[in-house]
């Protein structure tokens, strides 16, 4: 999305410098993935190894969606065989797509998608990159109840398990990182079901690597209705759009 509050985060910034207590990179409910990586050495992960090596720096301030479903593409369909295919790229995808309104909106300065865009978007990327047979559906959440932890956890199980699918998040970002109060999308990489915790793939890669944030606090983070300062999308919950191959 639009990272509109870039200007808030360099005043907060500016005003930790004056009073001499600077901020953290992460707040206390993110951990990077180059300070915790063990479960990536210990366990299988088969999504992250799937999908991290094609997610890619959203190409402007407001084409996270743009990017994420990018990388769920490239990893569904695998490295192309031959050497004069290339790695789809996120220009390519929208060329491909071919849809007016999801270039504008994911333009710099555009507004950004609200959740049902992303699920229309994410169906027309895959009709358009040959994955027509591919099959999505999506969990959008509408209280931090337990039975929405446990369908999230549930989820998040079943996604682990292999590199069949591939789930992407629609969620507030400062929820998460303790940074700015904006919607965001972004791609699972893996779930950690003995400490209840998501990696979640960044691809707002000017401001962050990868992270892990424990279930509830990404629940949270998709319930977290969008601000006013954020236009046509003021009021937007997240949830999460699952991809089949």
């Amino acid at each position: 999305m639009l990272r509109i509050a870039c200007a808030c985060v360099i005043a907060a910034a500016g005003a930790a410098h004056a009073d001499e207590t600077p901020l953290p990179k992460l707040g206390p409910d993110a951990v990077s993935l180059t300070d915790d990586n063990a479960y990536l050495r210990q366990s299988p992960a088969p999504d992250y190894w799937a999908f991290a090596p094609f997610v890619k720096p959203q190409f402007t301030t407001s084409a996270c969606s743009v990017a994420a479903v990018t990388a769920a593409v490239n990893g569904l369909r695998g490295l192309p065989a031959l050497a004069e295919e290339p790695v789809m790229s996120q220009e390519g995808l929208l060329e491909a797509v071919g849809d007016a309104q999801w270039a504008s909106l994911s333009a710099e300065g555009g507004d950004g998608v609200t959740f049902a865009q992303l699920e229309q978007f994410s169906r027309a990327a895959l009709l358009a990159t040959g994955l027509e047979s591919a099959r999505s559906d999506s969990f959008r959440p509408t209280d931090d109840s337990a039975g929405s932890l446990a369908t999230l956890r549930a989820i998040l199980t079943e996604n682990e398990a292999s590199a069949d699918d591939v789930a992407l998040v629609y969620f507030n970002q400062g929820v998460v990182t303790g940074d700015w109060d904006g919607p965001h999308v972004a791609v699972i990489g893996a779930y950690d079901a003995g400490l209840d915790r998501v990696l979640v793939l960044e691809v707002d890669q000017e401001w962050y690597v990868p992270y892990w944030t424990p279930a509830p606090v990404l629940l949270a983070a998709m319930l977290r209705p969008t601000s006013d300062a954020h236009g046509p999308l003021e009021g937007e919950t997240g949830g999460l759009v699952r991809i089949w191959r």
